[in-house]
């Protein structure tokens, strides 16, 4: 795809009106602006003029970033990574999201460099977390923060969030005042918008945002195939937000690149619907179209990524009541297959005793699985992956205890052991 039209990222001409003093009306207002949109706060209202503009609903989530090498989640390919940027931005799309812990510590300062040293402040908003499971103290939010900022070139956060909050997260971050931690940066400006990304059951969720009025929104996995999943209960959390009045920011809405690349039987049964559409554009509009929800992430690293979901998102259809029973009945297929429906988000690795790379073992197990054994291809990937292999796996489950998806992963890991033919060490 040509984007040799593409705005110059050094052309202040991009973002109108002068970029220093909208983002000053931007800290003060908590509001932010996006060329093309219509005026609206926080919750759709009306906002007078000059207050700022509500951003499109798609945001580019900084997770899985392309690379040099696909073993190596900090090879990052920053002149790929730039060309994705400045499409997404030209697109009139403002909103960027990064982690201290994603490409092993490295997306923060590709943010940086690829987003904040080539564009005007101004021209985008930016989210950052704080991971409660990497603090050692209760001095350590403050350097954890001060490391933020400087890693991304910036002196505030758009939006800052406790990252991945579970049952035991959520006991870190009380024992070291993550909460109060942000609401005081919140009140120095450092923070305009404060929220948390949330991975337990629904009765947990209240139970949190009973405990935490204050917060501005939660951004919580959903998309059609966890909707009525009784792992992850998307429809539940969904509903208890709702409940709390909270603005709702979606993740993981093709989980993980589940939902890009459909079954050929999932994909015929879309393909009478709308024959063509990207399978990504259905769940995409599922996401987008639920109401309350402001922001729907996704992690790009192409850009036919970047220019499908725009088109979809700058102006998405809400779906019908056929193509709502279309998408349940696809999801139906989707539940029956065996495949591990892993999203790719590596929480499960970093703590591995064995030093199992267990993303990329589930995906080759996924891609062996549907013939019952791994082509040569496939077994000379898995023999190439860094790290031990799936039959080193000692049993003791704490990637479990950090999965989102509550995937049964040592058992996993023991059937991916079985089918690459392998024996324990």
């Amino acid at each position: 795809c040509d984007i040799s039209g593409y705005p110059n990222p050094a052309r202040p001409g991009l973002v109108l009106r002068d970029a220093r003093a909208y983002t000053e009306n931007r800290r003060s207002t908590g509001r932010f602006y996006a060329p093309g949109r219509e005026e609206r706060g926080m919750n759709g209202r009306e906002l007078p003029e000059g207050e700022g503009k509500m951003a499109k609903k798609l945001g580019f989530g900084f997770m899985r970033l392309p690379l040099l090498k696909e073993e190596d989640p900090a090879s990052i390919d920053y002149p790929a990574l730039e060309t994705l940027v400045d499409a997404f931005l030209a697109r009139g799309f403002t909103y960027f999201d990064t982690a201290p812990t994603y490409h092993a510590g490295h997306s923060e300062e590709a943010l940086r460099r690829v987003l904040v040293e080539r564009y005007p402040r101004g021209a985008f908003t930016l989210a950052s977390k704080m991971p409660p499971w990497r603090l050692e103290g209760p001095e350590h939010p403050a350097r954890l923060f001060a490391g933020q900022l400087e890693r991304c070139g910036v002196e505030y956060f758009d939006y800052y969030l406790a990252h991945s909050i579970n049952r035991e997260h959520y006991a870190q971050a009380k024992e070291y005042g993550v909460f109060e931690f942000i609401a005081q940066k919140k009140r120095e400006g450092k923070i305009l918008r404060a929220g948390l990304s949330f991975h337990d059951t629904p009765e947990f969720l209240d139970q949190v945002l009973t405990e935490h009025p204050e917060l501005d929104f939660v951004q919580l996995q959903i998309n059609y195939l966890d909707w009525n999943s009784p792992a992850v209960q998307a429809r539940r959390c969904y509903e208890i937000a709702r409940a709390h009045a909270k603005p709702i920011f979606v993740m993981e809405p093709c989980k993980g690149g589940r939902l890009a690349k459909l079954p050929t039987e999932a994909q015929a049964l879309l393909n009478t619907r709308a024959p063509g559409t990207p399978a990504a554009g259905w769940a995409f509009r599922f996401a987008a179209g639920l109401e309350g929800v402001e922001m729907v992430l996704s992690g790009m690293n192409t850009l036919e990524q970047v220019l499908e979901n725009t088109a979809v998102l700058k102006a998405p259809v809400p779906l019908e009541k056929e193509e709502q029973a279309l998408l349940e009945q696809a999801a139906r297929l989707l539940r029956q297959s065996e495949l591990v429906a892993c999203t790719g988000c590596g929480y499960c690795a970093e703590g591995c005793p064995a030093g199992i790379p267990i993303p990329q073992v589930l995906e080759l197990y996924n891609q062996a699985l549907p013939a019952g054994a791994p082509t040569a291809g496939q077994a000379a990937a898995y023999a190439a992956l860094p790290g031990a292999k799936a039959a080193q796996c000692v049993g003791c489950k704490k990637c479990e205890t950090v999965c989102p998806q509550r995937l049964p992963v040592a058992a996993r890991m023991r059937q991916t052991a079985a089918l690459f033919g392998q024996t324990g060490a």
